[in-house]
Parts: C-alpha cells; sequence; structure tokens
C-alpha cells in the first residue's frame, strides 16, 4: 500500500522521526511568539509530535532521551531531515540514507490525529453539564446518600 502510494505521488519525506522532529521544532518556535492559551495548545502539539521519534527508540532499545536531544540540537540547527538511525544507535540523515515516507502518508496521518483530537474535544464540550458550571453545593445531587424526596 505504501509502495503504491509512493508510487503515485513522487514526494517523500525522511523517516525514522524526522520529519515528525522538523514539525515539532517549527510549533514550538512559532508558539513562543503568540500569547495565550493558542500558545499552550500549539506546545503540546508539538511536545505530541516528539513521541513518534521517542517510540522508535524504545521499540529499538535506545536511550530515547539521548536520542531526542541530539534530534533537537540537530534540528536546532538545521538539520532538518535527521531522524533516528536504528543500524548504528545514533542519529542520521535519513533523507541522505533513504529511510523515506511517502510524503501523502504523513499527511493523512497528520490530518486523522487532528480530526481525532478535534472529534475528542467536541465530545468533551458536549458531555460537560451546564448545571455544574452554576456554582451550586458540589454533591448535591442523589446517590450520594441523599435520599429520594
Amino acid at each position: 500500500m505504501i509502495t503504491r502510494r509512493a508510487m503515485k505521488n513522487d514526494s517523500v519525506v525522511a523517516g525514522g522521526g524526522a520529519i515528525e522532529m522538523e514539525l515539532s521544532r517549527y510549533l514550538r518556535d512559532y508558539s513562543r511568539t503568540i500569547a495565550g492559551k493558542e500558545q499552550l495548545l500549539i506546545a503540546a502539539i508539538a511536545r505530541a509530535l516528539e513521541v513518534i521519534p521517542r517510540q522508535l527508540c524504545d521499540n529499538a532499545g535506545f536511550d530515547a532521551t539521548n536520542i531526542l536531544n541530539k534530534l533537537r540540537q540537530k534540528h536546532a540547527t538545521g538539520g532538518m531531515w535527521y531522524g533516528v538511525d536504528i543500524t548504528n544507535e545514533d542519529i542520521a540523515d535519513n533523507f541522505q540514507a533513504t529511510v523515506w515516507e511517502p510524503a501523502v502518508v504523513k499527511i493523512n496521518a497528520l490530518t486523522a490525529a487532528c480530526e481525532a483530537a478535534c472529534l475528542i474535544l467536541s465530545v468533551d464540550e458536549t458531555i460537560k453539564n451546564p448545571k455544574s458550571d452554576a456554582g451550586g453545593q458540589p454533591g448535591a445531587g442523589r446517590g450520594r446518600g441523599r435520599p429520594m424526596r
């Protein structure tokens, strides 16, 4: 399936968590330029993107903290395509090392993740009880030791 998509769409990105680390760096830098709750949201998305290279390190038995620190440093200095190098337990330019993924796969995965997060947030907003925000007594409902009237 991925091979078919790579043949149909000729744009690829480096694998091994490289694109996730680059997006994380970009979002962290952008979040520092804005204020308010939006800054926290964007920083949380940036932190969530680092789960992919962290999981790659954990699955390979590497020290994830050490590898992620190296990746953050490399991406901060312009190493856009650097990702986890499984064979050498280090980081490498995965674009040059021919560790590629079709860009359309990454786009679809990020779109699906954002849609899922929005769905969860909208369900949370729907379930929120407006009476609980009115400032009434906590625990004043039936089922907390209060008899039926």
